[in-house]
């Protein structure tokens, strides 16, 4: 990708660090953030950009006034959205959220035509789907980062097990990106060695529930969601795509027929490459996961019928 632009539309304290992850990697050119909070996305560009100076490598750091001054992008990241409230019910932060990333995902359908987007709003799984269906881009084209996080998150519970193994630890997580989440810690490896030969079951049950509480568990200690890991898992995905580095990853995609579900987003081991989504990858589940998948599929589609309920994609 000859420009290396990141758009990142929403300049909260997911969208400012994954910013500010790629600037201290050097893996764009450039990357201009976008926010509707009057005064953010500027404030935030002139800090990362004077902490570029420190970088690898030179990154141009802009923040868009319009979102037509999001344009011209390789990926844009889209964070916007808001977090649930005291009385809202499911169905009210759904509609709110979708609306919202309607217009986001028609400002970059109009400005970064050629774009992937990196779909990163919640609820994930159902965003994702919606700005599938918005843009009636190739499938390619749209990924939503899930189990880049739960993933991480899965990865460190291991380590925290073992006591060893940092960065050396497989991270395969499916399904939704929410309470159905499916996280994988038998299927991966610590270096060369299967977990399988390094934990008994009652660890795994552990480090699945823990996985699954990863983010409840940051917000009982800051009374907010976790942003680190979820930027820095966006910022893994941008170098993928960017890098056309072939990484296996678990996104939120939309299947065609893989492991039995079409018309529908949902978290599965991809390969990511320069055309966003490189490859679905088939693997062999076990008759237990296959039950858990279906349920996480159910309830993605409980929220994409809430949609459909509510006409949202008849406009």
């Amino acid at each position: 990708m000859k420009n290396r632009k990141v758009g990142i539309i929403g300049a909260g304290a997911v969208g400012a660090t994954a910013a500010y992850s790629l600037a201290m990697m050097g893996t764009c050119n450039e990357i201009v953030l976008f926010d509707i909070a009057e005064g953010i996305a500027q404030g935030k560009a002139i800090d990362i950009a004077q902490a570029t100076h420190y970088a690898p490598q030179p990154t141009i750091i802009s923040a868009a006034a319009t979102p037509a001054e999001v344009k011209d992008c390789d990926i844009v990241v889209i964070t916007a959205g808001v977090p649930r409230k005291g009385d809202m019910t499911r169905e009210d932060l759904l509609m709110i959220n979708a609306k919202i990333i309607k217009s986001v995902t028609e400002d970059v359908m109009k400005h970064s035509p050629n774009a992937v987007i990196i779909s990163v709003s919640n609820p994930l799984d159902v965003m994702t789907y919606a700005i599938h269906k918005i843009t009636g881009w190739k499938s390619n084209r749209i990924i939503g980062m899930a189990g880049a996080l739960d993933g991480s998150r899965m990865a460190y519970q291991i380590y925290k097990k073992l006591g060893y193994g940092a960065g050396q630890t497989g991270t395969l997580v499916i399904g939704d990106h929410g309470k159905n989440m499916i996280p994988l810690p038998h299927k991966v490896q610590v270096g060369d060695v299967p977990t399988t030969d390094l934990l008994n079951d009652d660890a795994f049950e552990d480090i699945i529930e823990r996985t699954k509480n990863g983010g409840a568990e940051i917000v009982k200690y800051l009374g907010t969601s976790g942003y680190y890991g979820p930027g820095r898992a966006i910022a893994h995905m941008v170098e993928a795509i960017l890098n056309d580095s072939k990484t296996v990853i678990s996104c939120s995609v939309l299947l065609n027929g893989e492991y039995g579900y079409s018309n529908i987003t949902v978290g599965v081991p991809v390969v990511l490459g320069k055309n966003g989504l490189e490859e679905i990858i088939q693997m062999t589940l076990s008759t237990k996961t296959k039950e858990k998948f279906k349920a996480s599929v159910e309830s993605i589609q409980e929220g994409i019928d809430i949609l459909e309920k509510n006409t949202f994609f008849d406009s």
